[in-house]
């Protein structure tokens, strides 16, 4: 089992991808850019330009190999958040729904993905599009600020976190 990192600037803070045997098994936020070299990888290579293209507004679906480690509900209810097309949201209950699961585990599923961003936990809103939880950067905050870059969220929302 080999694993590979590399480090990303983002407009939400410091991300670390961590690849593992040819797929991407993580994305964290970290407090700080991590110092020293990045590992070689090719798939860290796209997965760093497909993000950097997220941000910049070019990219609205990630073509890449993905492995998140889970439950078999937690792995359903990510496969249902990969469906949640750019843009658009989804409520807990509605994962649920689909899943067959109840809306509290939905929640503790989108706060135990692995891969945020890539799979879109952010676009997982409360049934009265509250935001609901988020476990990655800031919080609400970085899930208000990947929702309003997808126009999902309305901007005076986000100016509530400034």
């Amino acid at each position: 089992m080999t694993r590979r990192h590399r480090s990303l600037d983002t407009p939400t803070g410091p991300l670390r991808v961590t690849e593992e045997d040819g797929t991407i098994v993580q994305v964290t936020w970290t407090a700080k850019r991590a110092s020293g070299a990045d590992d070689a990888s090719a798939l860290l290579d796209n997965a760093a330009e497909q993000i950097a293209a997220y941000f910049a507004g070019a990219l609205r679906v990630f073509d890449l190999p993905l492995k998140p480690s889970g439950s078999v509900f937690q792995r359903a209810v990510w496969e249902e958040m990969l469906r949640i097309p750019y843009g658009e949201t989804r409520s807990y209950g509605d994962l649920a729904a689909a899943t067959g699961g109840v809306a509290r585990a939905v929640g503790g599923a989108c706060g135990a993905n692995p891969i945020p961003i890539l799979i879109p936990c952010h676009r997982v809103l409360a049934a009265d599009r509250a935001l609901g939880g988020f476990s990655g950067g800031r919080g609400g905050e970085t899930k208000a600020e990947l929702l309003t870059l997808e126009g999902a969220w309305p901007i005076q929302h986000s100016l509530l976190f400034s």
